[in-house]
C-alpha cells in the first residue's frame, strides 16, 4: 500500500513538473475554487438540516453530497432535497 502512495506521488509530481507557470497557476487558481465551493456547499448542507429539522427534512452531510452541491449547484440542491423527500 505504501509503495502504491508513493509510485502515486510520484507520477503526480512529474505531471506537475512538466506544467509551464501560467498552466500552473491556472490549474491551482481552479483547485483553490473547488475548495471554496466545497467548503460552502457544506455550510449551505449544515444550514439546510438546520432549517429543514423543523420539518422533518434530513440530508446528509457528506462527501458525496457535499461535492454533488460543490458542482452542480442550485440544481444539486434541488436534487438533494427530492432524494431527501422521496427517500
Amino acid at each position: 500500500m505504501k509503495v502504491a502512495i508513493i509510485l502515486a506521488l510520484g507520477v503526480v509530481l512529474l505531471f506537475v513538473l512538466r506544467l509551464t507557470k501560467p498552466q500552473l497557476q491556472t490549474a491551482a487558481e481552479k483547485l483553490s475554487i473547488l475548495w471554496f465551493r466545497l467548503a460552502f456547499a457544506f455550510l449551505i448542507l449544515f444550514i439546510l438540516n438546520i432549517a429543514g429539522g423543523f420539518v422533518g427534512l434530513y440530508v446528509p452531510i457528506n462527501i458525496g453530497s457535499g461535492f454533488l452541491l460543490a458542482v452542480l449547484g442550485i440544481p444539486g440542491l434541488g436534487s438533494l432535497l427530492v432524494l431527501a423527500v422521496f427517500l
